[in-house]
Protein backbone atom coordinates (compact mmCIF):
# COMPACT_ATOMS: atom_id res chain seq x y z
CA UNK A 1 0.00 0.00 0.00
CA UNK A 2 3.02 2.61 1.23
CA UNK A 3 4.40 1.71 -2.32
CA UNK A 4 1.10 2.71 -4.54
CA UNK A 5 0.61 5.99 -2.52
CA UNK A 6 4.27 6.81 -3.07
CA UNK A 7 3.88 6.15 -7.03
CA UNK A 8 0.10 8.00 -6.85
CA UNK A 9 2.41 10.93 -5.03
CA UNK A 10 5.99 10.76 -7.67
CA UNK A 11 3.28 11.26 -10.70
CA UNK A 12 1.07 13.70 -9.42
CA UNK A 13 4.20 15.67 -8.78
CA UNK A 14 5.20 15.23 -12.64
CA UNK A 15 1.31 16.27 -13.28
CA UNK A 16 1.57 19.28 -11.89
CA UNK A 17 5.96 19.90 -13.60
CA UNK A 18 3.89 19.67 -16.80
CA UNK A 19 1.15 22.58 -15.64
CA UNK A 20 2.08 24.66 -18.46
CA UNK A 21 1.61 21.83 -21.33
CA UNK A 22 -1.22 21.01 -23.47
CA UNK A 23 -3.71 19.85 -20.88
CA UNK A 24 -6.69 17.61 -22.46
CA UNK A 25 -9.82 16.90 -20.41
CA UNK A 26 -11.91 14.16 -20.94
CA UNK A 27 -14.86 12.47 -19.90
CA UNK A 28 -15.36 8.55 -19.40
CA UNK A 29 -18.80 5.85 -18.68
CA UNK A 30 -18.52 2.23 -19.30
CA UNK A 31 -19.77 -0.84 -18.13
CA UNK A 32 -17.86 -2.99 -15.09
CA UNK A 33 -17.92 -6.71 -14.68
CA UNK A 34 -16.65 -7.69 -11.29
CA UNK A 35 -16.00 -9.87 -9.01
CA UNK A 36 -14.11 -10.63 -5.58
CA UNK A 37 -10.94 -13.12 -5.96
CA UNK A 38 -9.73 -15.18 -3.29
CA UNK A 39 -11.72 -16.55 -0.74
CA UNK A 40 -14.62 -14.47 -1.44
CA UNK A 41 -17.19 -17.35 -0.23
CA UNK A 42 -15.91 -17.15 2.90
CA UNK A 43 -15.81 -13.63 3.26
CA UNK A 44 -19.39 -13.35 2.73
CA UNK A 45 -20.38 -16.25 4.20
CA UNK A 46 -18.63 -14.74 7.60
CA UNK A 47 -20.96 -11.74 6.74
CA UNK A 48 -24.30 -13.25 6.72
CA UNK A 49 -23.43 -16.39 9.29
CA UNK A 50 -24.56 -18.43 6.29
CA UNK A 51 -24.44 -22.37 7.17
CA UNK A 52 -25.09 -25.90 5.46
CA UNK A 53 -25.22 -24.02 2.55
CA UNK A 54 -23.82 -24.28 -1.28
CA UNK A 55 -23.18 -21.75 -2.93
CA UNK A 56 -21.47 -20.19 -6.00
CA UNK A 57 -20.22 -17.12 -6.85
CA UNK A 58 -20.75 -14.92 -10.18
CA UNK A 59 -19.63 -12.03 -11.11
CA UNK A 60 -21.71 -8.78 -11.02
CA UNK A 61 -22.31 -6.29 -13.87
CA UNK A 62 -22.06 -2.94 -12.51
CA UNK A 63 -20.77 0.54 -14.10
CA UNK A 64 -18.15 3.59 -14.16
CA UNK A 65 -18.56 6.61 -14.67
CA UNK A 66 -15.91 9.71 -14.55
CA UNK A 67 -13.62 12.76 -15.51
CA UNK A 68 -10.15 12.38 -16.28
CA UNK A 69 -7.15 14.70 -17.75
CA UNK A 70 -4.38 13.76 -19.85
CA UNK A 71 -0.92 15.44 -19.03
CA UNK A 72 1.58 15.46 -22.31
CA UNK A 73 5.18 14.08 -21.33
CA UNK A 74 6.13 13.09 -25.33
CA UNK A 75 4.36 13.35 -28.46
CA UNK A 76 3.31 9.59 -27.70
CA UNK A 77 3.04 9.11 -24.19
CA UNK A 78 0.55 10.98 -21.16
CA UNK A 79 -0.05 10.83 -17.64
CA UNK A 80 -3.48 10.75 -17.09
CA UNK A 81 -5.03 11.24 -13.72
CA UNK A 82 -8.68 10.19 -13.35
CA UNK A 83 -11.84 10.17 -11.23
CA UNK A 84 -14.42 7.51 -11.24
CA UNK A 85 -17.76 6.46 -9.55
CA UNK A 86 -16.96 2.64 -10.18
CA UNK A 87 -19.50 0.05 -8.90
CA UNK A 88 -18.20 -3.23 -7.94
CA UNK A 89 -19.19 -6.49 -6.13
CA UNK A 90 -20.09 -10.23 -6.69
CA UNK A 91 -23.08 -12.56 -6.58
CA UNK A 92 -23.34 -16.11 -4.54
CA UNK A 93 -26.37 -18.35 -5.49
CA UNK A 94 -27.86 -21.43 -4.41
CA UNK A 95 -29.48 -23.40 -1.59
CA UNK A 96 -28.86 -21.55 1.51
CA UNK A 97 -29.28 -21.68 5.21
CA UNK A 98 -29.62 -17.91 6.00
CA UNK A 99 -28.72 -18.19 9.91
CA UNK A 100 -29.06 -14.59 10.04
CA UNK A 101 -32.59 -14.12 9.15
CA UNK A 102 -33.98 -18.08 10.68
CA UNK A 103 -34.72 -19.18 7.08
CA UNK A 104 -33.98 -21.62 4.71
CA UNK A 105 -33.75 -19.52 1.63
CA UNK A 106 -34.07 -22.35 -1.18
CA UNK A 107 -33.00 -21.01 -4.45
CA UNK A 108 -31.24 -17.92 -2.16
CA UNK A 109 -29.39 -15.45 -3.77
CA UNK A 110 -27.63 -12.84 -2.60
CA UNK A 111 -25.74 -9.68 -4.74
CA UNK A 112 -23.15 -7.27 -3.06
CA UNK A 113 -22.81 -3.92 -4.48
CA UNK A 114 -20.20 -2.15 -3.51
CA UNK A 115 -19.77 1.85 -4.37
CA UNK A 116 -16.19 3.10 -5.13
CA UNK A 117 -14.35 6.20 -5.99
CA UNK A 118 -11.75 5.07 -8.33
CA UNK A 119 -8.66 7.26 -8.71
CA UNK A 120 -6.03 5.52 -11.09
CA UNK A 121 -2.93 7.65 -12.45
CA UNK A 122 -1.86 5.90 -15.80
CA UNK A 123 0.33 6.21 -18.07
CA UNK A 124 -1.05 5.65 -21.67
CA UNK A 125 0.93 5.52 -24.75
CA UNK A 126 -0.20 5.45 -28.46
CA UNK A 127 1.48 2.87 -31.03
CA UNK A 128 0.32 4.48 -33.93
CA UNK A 129 -2.87 4.54 -35.87
CA UNK A 130 -5.25 5.24 -32.69
CA UNK A 131 -4.76 2.14 -30.69
CA UNK A 132 -2.90 2.50 -27.22
CA UNK A 133 -2.11 0.84 -24.07
CA UNK A 134 -2.19 1.93 -21.17
CA UNK A 135 -1.22 0.86 -17.20
CA UNK A 136 -0.69 2.20 -13.40
CA UNK A 137 -2.19 2.24 -10.03
CA UNK A 138 -5.17 2.69 -8.29
CA UNK A 139 -6.57 4.53 -5.39
CA UNK A 140 -10.28 3.26 -4.54
CA UNK A 141 -12.32 5.23 -1.66
CA UNK A 142 -15.62 3.12 -0.58
CA UNK A 143 -18.59 5.00 -0.30
CA UNK A 144 -21.22 2.32 0.76
CA UNK A 145 -21.35 -1.37 0.53
CA UNK A 146 -25.09 -2.81 0.47
CA UNK A 147 -25.86 -6.72 0.56
CA UNK A 148 -29.41 -7.97 -1.20
CA UNK A 149 -30.88 -10.86 0.06
CA UNK A 150 -33.54 -12.79 -1.90
CA UNK A 151 -34.96 -16.13 -1.56
CA UNK A 152 -37.89 -17.88 -2.88
CA UNK A 153 -39.80 -21.59 -3.04
CA UNK A 154 -41.36 -22.61 -6.05
CA UNK A 155 -41.02 -19.13 -7.61
CA UNK A 156 -42.62 -17.43 -5.07
CA UNK A 157 -40.46 -14.80 -3.31
CA UNK A 158 -39.88 -15.12 0.18
CA UNK A 159 -37.74 -12.54 0.97
CA UNK A 160 -35.99 -9.38 -0.62
CA UNK A 161 -34.09 -7.49 2.48
CA UNK A 162 -31.24 -5.42 2.11
CA UNK A 163 -28.33 -4.75 4.44
CA UNK A 164 -25.75 -1.70 4.88
CA UNK A 165 -22.70 -3.33 5.11
CA UNK A 166 -19.96 -0.94 5.03
CA UNK A 167 -18.13 -1.56 8.37
CA UNK A 168 -17.13 -4.98 7.04
CA UNK A 169 -14.95 -3.83 4.11
CA UNK A 170 -11.69 -1.31 3.98
CA UNK A 171 -12.63 1.93 3.29
CA UNK A 172 -9.33 2.35 1.04
CA UNK A 173 -8.39 -0.08 -1.81
CA UNK A 174 -5.24 -0.44 -3.52
CA UNK A 175 -5.43 -2.13 -7.51
CA UNK A 176 -3.39 -2.27 -10.57
CA UNK A 177 -5.19 -1.49 -13.72
CA UNK A 178 -4.18 -1.77 -17.37
CA UNK A 179 -5.50 -2.36 -20.74
CA UNK A 180 -5.86 -0.89 -24.51
CA UNK A 181 -7.92 1.26 -26.56
CA UNK A 182 -8.43 2.94 -29.59
CA UNK A 183 -8.65 6.80 -30.31
CA UNK A 184 -10.80 7.71 -33.08
CA UNK A 185 -9.78 11.51 -34.83
CA UNK A 186 -12.40 13.52 -33.05
CA UNK A 187 -11.27 12.49 -29.85
CA UNK A 188 -13.92 9.39 -29.11
CA UNK A 189 -12.03 6.33 -27.85
CA UNK A 190 -13.11 2.96 -26.59
CA UNK A 191 -11.08 1.11 -23.97
CA UNK A 192 -11.02 -2.50 -22.36
CA UNK A 193 -9.26 -3.32 -19.32
CA UNK A 194 -8.86 -5.27 -15.91
CA UNK A 195 -8.22 -3.94 -12.18
CA UNK A 196 -6.36 -6.40 -10.46
CA UNK A 197 -6.62 -5.28 -6.48
CA UNK A 198 -3.80 -5.53 -3.83
CA UNK A 199 -5.93 -4.96 -0.84
CA UNK A 200 -7.56 -6.98 1.24
CA UNK A 201 -11.06 -5.85 1.42
CA UNK A 202 -12.17 -7.38 4.96
CA UNK A 203 -11.93 -5.12 7.73
CA UNK A 204 -10.01 -7.29 9.28
CA UNK A 205 -8.11 -8.67 6.69
CA UNK A 206 -8.30 -11.61 7.79
CA UNK A 207 -9.87 -13.40 4.47
CA UNK A 208 -7.79 -13.25 0.95
CA UNK A 209 -10.27 -11.37 -0.91
CA UNK A 210 -9.48 -8.92 -3.49
CA UNK A 211 -11.89 -7.04 -5.83
CA UNK A 212 -10.84 -7.56 -9.67
CA UNK A 213 -12.93 -6.22 -12.48
CA UNK A 214 -13.02 -5.82 -16.44
CA UNK A 215 -13.88 -2.72 -17.25
CA UNK A 216 -15.24 -2.03 -21.07
CA UNK A 217 -15.86 1.67 -21.40
CA UNK A 218 -16.04 4.98 -23.96
CA UNK A 219 -14.23 8.55 -23.46
CA UNK A 220 -14.37 11.64 -25.23
CA UNK A 221 -11.18 14.34 -25.43
CA UNK A 222 -12.28 17.87 -25.16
Amino acid sequence: MRSIITLLLLLSATVFSYAQSDIKFGVKAGVNFATIGGEANQQLNQILEWTNGYVSTTGRTGMHVGGFIQIPISETVVIEPGLMYSTKGYTLKGDVDLKVLDLLGIGAKADLMSQYLDMPVLIKATLGNGFQVYAGPQISYLMNADLRTRASVLGVNLLNKKFDVTDQFNKVDAALTAGIGYEFRNGVAITAGYDYGLSRIDANKSVNARNQAVKIGMSLKF
